[in-house]
């Protein structure tokens, strides 16, 4: 399965991120979404599995979990918005990893890039950065990978420019 990992888009989906959705299985996204249009436009195109985050208001907290846990091809991920790194966990957060013990653990909000092996914990942790404009990060970030016989496999790392010349809502007003 092919997955293309995002976060923290604060409401602005952005043109350019669209042609490194198009040819995977589903989308997930580990929160800050933003606006329940980057919901309903993601969601038209790939199946998506999403979090909220700590900026997103009450209409999405309704529509999204804050946690997601499910498997793909014997891979136990466990996917939320704020997850910390490796050795720095929210405690909630740890408690919640060592009760699902899962393979892969998911997390946006720090904007910045993140896939690290902890042979502490035995755990993959991946954070996409952020796909969004808002925020001090220079660069935009998503993943894109393929899950295959439990393992993270044909990892890619997507950077583009912080300031694209249009975002989707623009472009469909066009």
């Amino acid at each position: 399965m092919r997955i293309a990992l995002l976060s923290d888009t604060h409401g602005d989906l952005l043109c350019d991120v669209l042609p490194y959705l198009q040819d995977v299985n589903e989308i997930w996204h580990a929160g800050d979404i933003g606006s329940l249009s980057v919901i309903d436009q993601l969601s038209k195109i790939k199946p998506c599995r999403f979090v909220y985050g700590n900026i997103d208001d009450a209409k999405i907290r309704r529509t999204v979990p804050d946690f997601q846990v499910f498997e793909i091809d014997g891979l136990k991920i466990l996917m939320t918005h704020i997850g910390g790194r490796p050795g720095k966990v929210p405690a909630g957060v740890n408690d919640r990893i060592k009760r699902e013990k899962p393979d892969l653990f998911i997390c946006g909000h720090s904007h910045l890039a993140l896939v690290q092996f902890d042979a502490r914990s035995q755990l993959l942790w991946m954070n996409p950065g952020s796909c969004g404009i808002k925020g001090f990060h220079k660069i935009r970030t998503l993943f894109r990978f393929s899950i295959l016989d439990r393992k993270c496999t044909k990892f890619e790392v997507i950077e583009l420019p912080r300031y694209p010349s249009q975002s989707v809502s623009q472009e469909s007003a066009l």
